[in-house]
């Protein structure tokens, strides 16, 4: 298969996470995707870039998917970069050629597709998004084939959907963010995303928060940044040993979160599924 990373970073973004945890969020995906399906040719571009890659729709056609990443892309802005994204996704639903996204992805698609993405109105999800629970629509949606009624997941985000475009599926909602799994059709293209991030591992979720230690304190979801790093020290001991059960007790997750093949099923479902979407583009399933 090949496929085509978009970051969703722009370049000082990309140079600050490769400083903090040693890789933009696009080299993550593609390490992800290289070790999930070995032998598929994996491209990376980056679309936010005033001199980054504005692929056609015809141009994105010859790969079989494409994937868009985290970022603290805000898609509300008023601002070339987000601009610039936002066409490149618009291209990726002309192409027809299916696609996956996490995090900010999720909004870019949201928005490209006529739906809304605003600053979470209370405050952050970081660190472990709890009790995601599928809808009626989700129960029985390949994308979320495998998971349990209710998990948690790698999360770290402080912008959320506010209104899905017109005919979208909501698969999956908890109690902060209502919006975490979803599939949408839009033109001549499917989009499956996520609020939450199955590409990261927790060492990459630990590196975040530690990054984020000031604005955790501020929206009151730490006492203080002594709290967040100990947060951090659990994550990296998962990331060591996924099967370290005092770490797993002292922070509140069990496999789903912890084993590597679990926290990735989303994007396992989104690839195992690329023939029959692309066979069926942007036509309604239902």
């Amino acid at each position: 298969m090949r496929f085509l990373v978009a970051e969703s970073e722009t370049a000082q973004d990309r140079a600050d996470r490769r400083e903090r945890a040693g890789k933009s969020s696009g080299e993550s995906f593609q390490a992800t995707l290289e070790q999930m399906a070995p032998g598929a040719e994996v491209t990376r571009v980056e679309p936010a870039d005033a001199d980054g890659d504005q692929l056609s729709a015809d141009e994105i056609a010859a790969y079989d998917a494409v994937f868009l990443t985290g970022s603290p892309l805000h898609v509300y802005d008023d601002a070339p970069e987000v601009e610039r994204q936002l066409a490149f996704m618009r291209a990726v639903f002309d192409s027809g050629v299916p696609s996956f996204g996490s995090c900010a992805g999720l909004q870019v698609a949201v928005a490209a597709a006529g739906g809304r993405v605003r600053k979470m109105p209370e405050r952050l999800e970081a660190a472990v998004g709890r009790r995601i629970t599928t809808t009626e629509a989700g129960r029985d949606h390949p994308l979320l084939a495998g998971r349990a009624p209710a998990w948690d997941a790698a999360s770290v985000h402080g912008d959320e959907v506010e209104e899905l475009p017109e005919g979208a599926l909501l698969l999956a909602t908890n109690g902060v963010t209502r919006v975490q799994a979803v599939e949408i059709r839009h033109g001549n293209g499917v989009f499956w995303g996520v609020q939450y991030h199955p590409e990261l591992s927790p060492g990459e979720i630990a590196s975040a928060i530690r990054a984020q230690g000031a604005s955790l304190v501020e929206e009151g979801l730490a006492s203080d940044e002594a709290a967040v790093e100990q947060r951090a020290v659990l994550l990296d001991r998962i990331q060591r040993d996924p099967d370290d059960h005092a770490a797993r007790w002292e922070l509140g997750v069990d496999d789903e979160f912890a084993h590597e093949d679990r926290r990735r099923l989303e994007i396992a479902n989104f690839i195992a599924a690329i023939p029959t979407l692309r066979a069926g583009g942007g036509k309604d399933r239902r």
